[in-house]
């Protein structure tokens, strides 16, 4: 079971970047559909903890090092060959979204140029993505417990101290620009494109385990985590949001609200959660086109995160809005191809009792 709650806390860690944590993807795919958004983040939960479990069930039976094979597998050989090079291209573009997260909190809560947050997250994450793969995902789940009581403190703090009813808030929801055209696409979306940035560093995560159940468990904690987390902040952004509105961190402002000293410790568990997604994104993304256990493996991952670094300048609202739900697009046909991955595995039991001692 410790094992499985690594692997959870990991997955949680790894989806939960700058949009997720700061509270700007909940803002957009949920909070702006107004009380449909809370029903759109239990089919969120769902999806999460079903095709979590299901991809690191097929890493830990392939026992593989990239998504290569994972995708391969599910996708077949053609469609396999477009969602591989879809996927690795998205990757790369998460991490340049994580850089852009840090430029952010920089700039809001310290009044730092966002260039300084920029340049020490890609440093940092350069620096971790060239050790070994345990040390790696170690370091993806250590802020998540952070998280989730700092999400629950600013949930609690909305709830007490909001000074609107709930039919104005709804009709703040209503004047909202939301990233998809209606709250079921919305939570479609948003499973879909975290899964297909999420997929490949979850694929080798299940690799690194030998028991599949382990694995599995490790997939569902993770989901219902992540379901738990959009749930809170949803609520705690609902009942705030006419103050949250149009801001680039709206969890981190509520911190604010609450105390400074309460925003500079979200701050750092903010920068934990971003750092753990570049970590995971730029890691897969370099494991997809080179072997990790090789001198060559390092220099790309200098080269690549320095790349990253030079793409975050576009603006983190801006790839917030255009890379997330542009990859969740891609995402909806590595779904649909793992549903037919599993009922396919759950029609031959034979597979499952293969290793079994006979009775």
């Amino acid at each position: 079971m410790k094992k499985s709650i690594q692997i959870g806390g990991a997955f949680i860690g790894l989806i939960v970047g700058a949009g997720f944590a700061s509270g700007q993807e909940i803002l957009q795919f949920f909070t702006s559909f107004g009380w449909l958004g809370i029903i759109g983040s239990a089919v969120a939960t769902f999806l999460f903890a079903f095709l979590g479990m299901n991809l690191v069930q097929l890493g830990n039976r392939l026992q593989t090092n990239s998504h290569k094979e994972v995708i391969y597998h599910i996708c077949g050989k053609y469609l396999g060959i477009a969602v591989d090079i879809l996927m690795t291209f998205f990757l790369f573009g998460v991490t340049v979204v994580m850089f852009a997260g840090a430029g952010s909190i920089f700039e809001q809560q310290f009044g730092i140029p966002g260039i300084v947050g920029n340049i020490l997250l890609a440093l940092i994450t350069i620096i971790v993505v060239c050790l070994n793969i345990e040390k790696v995902i170690s370091a993806i789940g250590i802020v998540t417990p952070f998280l989730i009581l700092a999400v629950i403190i600013i949930t609690i703090y909305s709830l007490s101290t909001m000074d609107v009813t709930f039919a104005q808030i709804q009709e703040a929801a209503n004047t909202q620009k939301p990233a998809a055209s209606n709250w079921v696409l919305g939570s479609l979306l948003y499973v879909s494109y975290n899964i297909a940035a999420g997929a490949a560093m979850l694929a080798v995560m299940g690799g690194t385990v030998k028991d599949e159940k382990t694995a599995g468990w490790g997939g569902i904690i993770g989901g219902v985590g992540l379901g738990v987390l959009i749930f809170f902040i949803n609520i705690g952004m609902f009942a705030k949001l006419d103050v949250v509105s149009g801001t680039d961190m709206p969890m981190l402002h509520l911190a604010n609200e609450i105390s400074p000293v309460f925003g500079a410790i979200m701050s750092i568990v903010l920068l934990g959660m971003i750092f753990n997604t570049a970590v995971g994104m730029l890691y897969a993304f370099t494991a997809r086109i080179s072997k990790t256990d090789t001198p060559r493996f390092k220099v790309l991952v200098v080269i690549c995160g320095v790349a990253a670094f030079g793409a975050s300048f576009v603006g983190f609202i801006t790839l917030v809005g255009t890379v997330y739900p542009t990859m969740g697009y891609l995402g909806f046909t590595l779904i649909a191809a793992i549903i037919v991955a599993w009922f396919r595995w759950k029609q031959k039991p034979e597979v499952q009792d293969m290793g079994k001692p006979a009775s």
